[in-house]
């Protein structure tokens, strides 16, 4: 691939080289057009620290941004780039398009445009280049686990940058679980000043994957939680980059944190318990008690007021009903709704938060596997198998596609004796994660535009696209987890997420491609990677065995 034709992570839908270059010096002004300016903001704030341009306005700009309702083709996320020799032209319908056009042309400046450092010597030349480009996925998103080993906000901050710079557009933050609350909640403090110390932390030993039952205790106390402010600052950082940044509050199983906290929304009256210092499903759920039920409500009513995404995500999956099976209070209640046992509190459960959060103008959001005893107005991410997105948007549910052997990124991802420590199971690799399924298989066909991909505005909720089916059969897109019982530091989560999140990232926006002119892709994009400053994992896996 020629240095001079850098072609951008993902890659655009349509792309035509043409002659010459388009150079960024100190003479080069800039024109917006009303309502841009967010863009134009971003871009010189993006560009300003690697190369120290000012990028003046003018009415004579010769770098300009336009918004035109009438590109209605482009939906809210796509966009159109024109860069000639002498001027570089950026359209879109909404906003939002602008500010994915604004990483296209980061991208295709040399890589030291990426350095948060003073770049001296190097010409900021772009290709002349023609490109439409618009999403095939209308959720594009990534999920980090903070509640098992805490992330300050300033990695918070950094990952929005970085799910920008690859044109996704979903932060999920899974902020509570039984080894951690990381979400203040002014109702009840204690949640995080108890839940959010755990007395000490688990790690493998060097070498293989190990499994839970293999770690061991390395008596390093391990805390953290996120003030108001914080969080409220990276809705809103998030935002002037078109991300979302989705919030997830376990409930009702996952919640040993918050029972540390406040015993009495258990099972077992008077019981003490610890936050837990093991991984895995831990069998205390809350009670099913009215009181547990305004907890609940409480809690998700200050998250509401903290996080404006249209949908949060309740966890639901993993609840063990072995107490709710031997409580008095369960089994009357279960009886008092007419349910058939114990086991069927879960759903009800759900369902009861869930009409809450519908009735406040949000969407309940779970994971499931087919999305079974859950009200159709949930949203679903099916994490275990591909034929279970089908059952559950034939079911009636909205699905986001979490397959885990191609989207859990705290799998190991190559074959090397050097691989750090991961969650037990195959290796999910570079070419597993861009060869994600969900969407473009032949199950949802009624989802496609009849060239394979799915028809989806850039809305995470899809629901602005003349494209995308009616529902109730909506597929949304596609997102990445990285679990953190193995990345302690950012910096394990950096060798975890990338390259493989790039990988998924031009999946979910370009969709199926050939495999070697990804791999090539991401070969050439390392360049950018390694001057962001991130440790990332493997481009290639020799061990991997022969196929």
């Amino acid at each position: 691939m020629p240095a001079h034709r850098p072609v951008p992570v993902p890659q655009p839908t349509h792309l035509s080289w043409r002659p010459g270059h388009f150079t960024l010096d100190g003479t080069t002004t800039v024109r917006s057009a009303p309502g841009a300016r967010p863009a134009l903001d971003l871009l010189r704030t993006l560009l300003a620290p690697a190369t120290g341009l000012p990028l003046p306005p003018s009415p004579e700009g010769q770098l300009v941004l336009a918004l035109d309702p009438q590109l209605r083709g482009l939906g809210e996320e796509g966009y159109g780039l024109t860069v000639g020799p002498d001027a570089l032209l950026l359209r879109a319908a909404h906003l939002t398009g602008l500010l994915r056009g604004v990483q296209t042309v980061r991208q295709l400046l040399p890589v030291q445009a990426l350095s948060d450092r003073p770049q001296s010597g190097t010409p900021w030349e772009l290709p002349c280049v023609e490109i439409t480009d618009v999403p095939q996925s209308a959720w594009r998103g990534f999920m980090l686990d903070v509640a098992r080993h805490f992330q300050p906000a300033g990695v918070l901050r950094r990952y929005v940058d970085l799910l920008a710079l690859h044109k996704m557009n979903v932060l999920h933050l899974h902020l509570t679980d039984d080894q951690g609350w990381r979400m203040p909640v002014d109702a009840y403090p204690r949640l995080t000043e108890v839940g959010g110390r755990r007395a000490e932390s688990m790690v493998g030993p060097a070498g293989a994957a190990r499994g839970a039952a293999d770690l061991a205790f390395d008596g390093v106390p391990r805390q953290g939680a996120y003030t108001r402010a914080e969080l409220t600052d990276l809705v809103t950082y998030a935002a002037a980059r078109g991300v979302t940044v989705v919030p997830e509050i376990e409930m009702p199983g996952h919640v040993r944190a918050a029972l540390a906290a406040y015993p009495e929304l258990g099972n077992t009256p008077g019981r003490q318990l610890g936050v837990w210092t093991r991984w895995g499903v831990c069998d205390t759920v809350l009670g099913v008690g009215d009181p547990v039920l305004d907890f609940c409500r409480t809690v998700l009513d200050e998250v509401l007021d903290v996080f404006p995404s249209p949908h949060v995500h309740l966890g639901g999956d993993e609840c063990p009903t072995t107490e709710w099976a031997t409580s008095p209070a369960a089994r009357a209640r279960a009886a008092a709704e007419g349910l058939p046992d114990t086991g069927a509190l879960r759903e009800w459960f759900l369902g009861r938060i869930g009409a809450h959060l519908i009735e406040r103008g949000r969407t309940p959001t779970a994971w499931a596997e087919t999305g079974e005893g859950l009200p159709p107005e949930f949203t679903v991410m099916t994490w275990r198998d591909p034929e279970h997105t089908r059952i559950a948007l034939k079911r009636g549910h909205a699905v986001v596609s979490c397959h885990h052997r191609a989207a859990y990124l705290d799998y190991p991802q190559s074959h090397a004796p050097s691989e750090p420590p991961g969650q037990p199971g195959a290796v999910v690799d570079l070419r597993s994660v861009h060869a994600h399924e969900a969407g473009y298989g032949p199950y949802t066909a009624e989802s496609t535009d009849g060239s394979g991909g799915t028809k989806h505005s850039g809305s995470p909720d899809g629901s602005d696209c003349p494209g995308t089916p009616d529902p109730p059969r909506q597929l949304l897109g596609l997102q990445a987890q990285l679990w953190t019982e193995f990345a302690p530091t950012a910096d394990h989560v950096d060798y975890l997420a990338f390259p493989r999140l790039c990988a998924l990232a031009d999946r979910a926006w370009h969709g199926a491609a050939p495999w070697p002119g990804v791999h090539a892709r991401l070969r050439a994009h390392a360049a950018r990677l390694a001057a962001l400053g991130l440790r990332h994992g493997p481009l290639d896996d020799p061990y991997s065995p022969a196929p």
